[in-house]
């Protein structure tokens, strides 16, 4: 007989041991305290080696526990010695990664909404393209969405992920409560209105305070987004009208290769009035021109995948991201890397990354630079700067992107550039540790939430602890 035929038997065994009104208390609570014990075992996949989405990473353990409620994440907490939560897999580097176990909350995926408080309570497992088309269709919205709706809420609020537009913060400045599972296996419950401060270090966790099972997102209604491309707006237009272009719409992305000294598409989404069935744009963009066929990011890739352009009006969730959610995108096979810059250094942030174009062009897809407005949560990359952030969209070239990496950071040191935590980069913990005010005093939120460190990983001990 192998293990799992003998747990499974010794499950079934002690179930019905458990039914007999015969049985002590004390025998009761040992078979149960058993039963939780091969729950445990034998929700634990033994898979084949698994990779990130981009396929840059092999995780380094197989071990996944993929439980189906709140009470199994409990009995799995309490019982592993050391654990990793697991989202989606959209981290390029290894912020999710264990050499002992990872816990996927995937099937928790229950979403509630409080219409009257005007909240959404998703699960962990809840991805913005499952949650948005129910928003909207009870006449609710959130602000901003990433460029793939295909990430989880979860993972996106603990990492500071974002979407663009000057005025609209991280996806995570709009979460009002947490519940979290403790290196204990404790069920707690956290509010932005009973935490105050310390609520705004426990949102971008890293993953590291514990499991988060659920969380509140607070609501906004629905409303409408058009979008028009223009083509080839000069980098000379941003010296003097940089706030004025990103202020133009609701959200603005520049894509560049970096050649040429210009962005070679502008996306610009407006957000309609209420009652309103259309908006405007200008044939022309401070010298760029309108797009006359729908465009990818990406030259020469086909545009099917992209959210409606021509500023054709549309739902938030299906203009606001890059693409459409009914798409599943690839395999990845890419590197993303990304930086934060403060709003008022951005020209010079820029001018300083383009000093490298012909070292970087050879190895790039494209890079994307949105505005993001400032923030007060503790480990946000726009924590108190209103900020512009780089994004390079690598090819799967990672020698060449490790060596270009540290070249970029180089120049964008004077401008104390604060990487994305789910995004591939090469700054010295001491520096990256320095970038944020309030990091002695997330430590000591870990030290206090997870005293043993069980959540922590080898990324979390290098960039948190490290010298």
């Amino acid at each position: 007989m192998n293990k799992r035929q003998f747990l499974k038997g010794s499950c079934s065994l002690l179930t019905g041991t458990m039914l007999s009104r015969f049985v002590s208390a004390a025998e009761q609570q040992t078979a149960h305290q058993t039963a939780d014990q091969s729950a445990l075992q034998a929700a634990a996949h033994q898979t084949a080696p698994r990779t990130n989405w981009a396929g840059n990473l092999t995780f380094h353990t197989d071990t996944l526990y993929q439980p189906k409620t709140t009470d199994e994440v409990q009995h799995i907490v309490k019982s592993c010695d050391k654990l990793r939560a697991l989202g989606r897999g959209h981290s390029f580097n290894a912020i999710a990664d264990s050499t002992h176990a990872q816990i996927s909350l995937k099937q928790l995926d229950s979403i509630d909404i409080d219409a009257k408080a005007r909240t959404a309570t998703v699960g962990a497992g809840v991805t913005y393209g499952k949650l948005a088309p129910i928003l909207d269709a009870q006449g609710f919205a959130v602000p901003n969405l990433a460029s793939l709706p295909h990430v989880s809420v979860i993972g996106a609020c603990a990492t500071a992920t974002h979407g663009s537009g000057s005025n609209n913060g991280n996806l995570a400045t709009i979460v009002s409560g947490l519940e979290l599972v403790t290196a204990d296996g404790t069920l707690h419950t956290l509010s932005r209105a009973k935490g105050g401060d310390r609520f705004l270090g426990q949102v971008v966790n890293l993953g590291g305070l514990g499991v988060v099972t659920k969380t509140t997102l607070n609501l906004q209604p629905t409303f409408q987004v058009a979008q028009v491309v223009y083509e080839n707006l000069s980098f000379s237009q941003l010296e003097h009208h940089l706030e004025e272009i990103y202020l133009s719409g609701y959200s603005v992305s520049l894509f560049t290769n970096w050649q040429n000294h210009q962005a070679a598409e502008v996306w610009v989404k407006r957000r309609l009035e209420p009652g309103a069935t259309s908006v405007q744009f200008a044939p022309e963009f401070f010298g760029a021109k309108q797009a006359t066929q729908k465009l990818h990011p990406v030259a020469g890739h086909s545009a099917e995948s992209c959210t409606e352009q021509f500023g054709v009006p549309g739902p938030w969730y299906e203009r606001l991201p890059h693409f459409k959610l009914n798409f599943t995108p690839s395999s990845g096979a890419e590197i993303q890397t990304e930086y934060f810059v403060p709003r008022e250094h951005a020209y010079e942030a820029i001018l300083a990354v383009e000093q490298l174009r012909d070292r970087i062009t050879p190895h790039l897809y494209i890079t994307e630079l949105r505005t993001i407005a400032a923030d007060d949560l503790w480990l946000s990359m726009a924590y108190q700067r209103p900020s512009l952030a780089i994004h390079f969209t690598w090819k799967p070239e990672n020698d060449a992107v490790q060596a270009l990496l540290p070249l970029i950071e180089e120049k964008l040191a004077p401008f104390n550039g604060r990487p994305h935590w789910a995004k591939v980069n090469t700054i010295p913990p001491a520096t990256l540790q320095r970038l944020y005010p309030k990091m002695p005093d997330y430590k000591a939120l870990l030290t206090q939430y997870d005293p043993q460190g069980k959540f922590r990983n080898q990324f979390l001990n290098t960039n948190l602890f490290g010298a």
